[in-house]
């Protein structure tokens, strides 16, 4: 389950309730970005190929373990390489596997409301609505690009707790 939006949409807090609901684990995006700043600066040629590095491997190697699912969380922004999805793909279903792609959204005000949220901070999140807007009118937070005639379940968060949003996203991919 590969779990993707905008910074405070949910996806870390989403991804824990299907954690319960499913039993697989959560692999956070921020644990390879936290190890890959640890050698390398944001955005360096060598942090991008690194995280990536992080990123693909895990999922082969939990494909090829034969894991029966695994919870990805992810916010694009332009360091990531183009095609990456793509990428994600391949590693996965090369060994068997299978992605399901998950858009969560989020309106606006809210979205502003719950980036502001103290919690935040203590896992080294974008935690400013001004810098979320920002970033937004700069084009630095970007859209997942899916590879062509890949299906995804769109989710709006807004008015919706996490176990209520992680129980549509189990009902919706049981229906198909």
């Amino acid at each position: 389950m590969f779990l993707h939006g905008l910074p405070g949409v949910g996806k870390l807090t989403i991804g824990k309730a299907l954690e319960t609901l499913t039993g697989y684990p959560v692999f956070h995006n921020h644990l390879a970005v936290d190890l890959a700043t640890t050698l390398f600066e944001f955005g360096s040629p060598e942090f991008v190929e690194f995280r990536e590095h992080i990123w693909l491997e895990a999922f082969a190697r939990t494909s090829e373990a034969g894991l029966p699912g695994l919870i990805f969380t992810f916010a694009d922004e332009r360091s990531v390489p183009a095609g990456f999805a793509g990428r994600v793909v391949d590693a996965v279903e090369s060994r068997g596997g299978q992605v399901c792609f998950v858009e969560l959204v989020c309106e606006p005000a809210e979205l502003s409301r719950r980036v502001e949220d103290p919690g935040r901070r203590r896992h080294g999140k974008l935690a400013s609505a001004e810098l979320l807007s920002e970033l937004l009118a700069d084009g630095t937070l970007t859209r997942l690009e899916l590879p062509a005639d890949y299906r995804q379940c769109t989710l709006d968060t807004t008015h919706s707790s996490p176990d209520e949003t992680a129980v549509r996203f189990v009902e919706w991919s049981a229906d198909g």
